[in-house]
């Protein structure tokens, strides 16, 4: 379980950086940027993909492209999300983005709904209107469609980005390790892209210090990832501990840190949408 706890803390780690830069006026987007090629660097020298079984005409680029789009994009929402309504907030709509998934493989592949999912489901939707329902003392009148769209566009995303990562892993053309690494790959391009465009149209002042957080933030990133996959290969028998541990650990932990270390407010409605979230996990899981 040690795995499992260095990649609850690696994901909280992000969410906190994420804050922390936006409390002291460092451009979150640019971190972003400078996330990705810290995250493609490691993938390749730690993860070490086999770069000869890449082959471009067996590449399902329809799923490496939007994948690659999508996830500078989220980074930036959530990072959006967090400066809006809170770290608690934001670890909840990733955590249940996972619903998403279950849904479109009944919505869109016509598996049958088993009572214990459909339950789940149910719980994890009443959980995401708690947190929409949430609100902080010194949130202004003007950001309240903030604080209610960036949580639903983090929700809805990341459970897209769960469901393009499911794909490319059908894909047995290419290995996974493979795929993630040309993904990082586009990611990195995509996001010099928006580097760009923040420099050239929003006039931003580059920034040191946002490329120094971005090199640490790559830094955590990537430990989220790897002691995610060393926890699965860990306990090959029981995904169910890994998935469980994972989830309610980052959004128990990310309730913790926000509270104390950055004193968000939680009413009782946040209190009813933390436990519904870690309860609908619990009904997914073990059910």
């Amino acid at each position: 379980m040690i795995f499992v706890l260095l990649s609850v803390l690696c994901s909280v780690a992000v969410a906190v950086l994420l804050k922390y830069a936006k409390l002291q006026q460092i451009s979150t987007k640019q971190m972003i940027v400078w996330n990705y090629p810290v995250a493609a660097i490691l993938t390749y020298f730690v993860l070490q993909p086999r770069l000869a079984d890449i082959h471009v005409e067996q590449m399902p680029w329809q799923l490496y492209i939007p994948l690659a789009i999508l996830l500078p994009t989220l980074f930036i929402f959530i990072a959006l999300t967090i400066q809006y309504t809170g770290l608690v907030k934001a670890e909840i709509a990733q955590r249940l983005s996972l619903f998403i998934p279950l849904m479109a493989s009944f919505i869109l592949f016509s598996e049958v709904i088993s009572w214990n999912k459909g339950i789940g489901i149910l719980v994890g939707l009443a959980a995401i209107v708690c947190s929409i329902g949430w609100q902080k003392g010194n949130l202004k009148q003007r950001n309240k469609v903030g604080s209610i769209a960036y949580p639903l566009l983090v929700f809805v995303g990341m459970g897209v980005i769960d469901i393009l990562f499911k794909q490319i892993a059908l894909h047995q053309s290419v290995p996974y390790i493979t795929a993630m690494f040309m993904v990082f790959l586009i990611a990195m391009f995509v996001a010099f892209l928006f580097m760009i465009y923040f420099l050239a149209v929003e006039k931003q002042a580059f920034s040191v210090k946002s490329l120094v957080l971005g090199i640490v933030l790559g830094f955590f990133n990537f430990g989220n990832i790897l002691f995610y996959m060393k926890a699965h290969r860990a306990i090959p028998e029981n995904p169910s501990i890994v998935f469980t541990g994972m989830n309610i650990g980052v959004i128990s932990v990310g309730a913790v840190v926000g509270v104390l270390l950055f004193k968000e407010r939680l009413s009782v409605i946040n209190k009813i949408g933390l436990a519904l979230a870690i309860i609908s996990v619990l009904i997914i899981t073990y059910l």
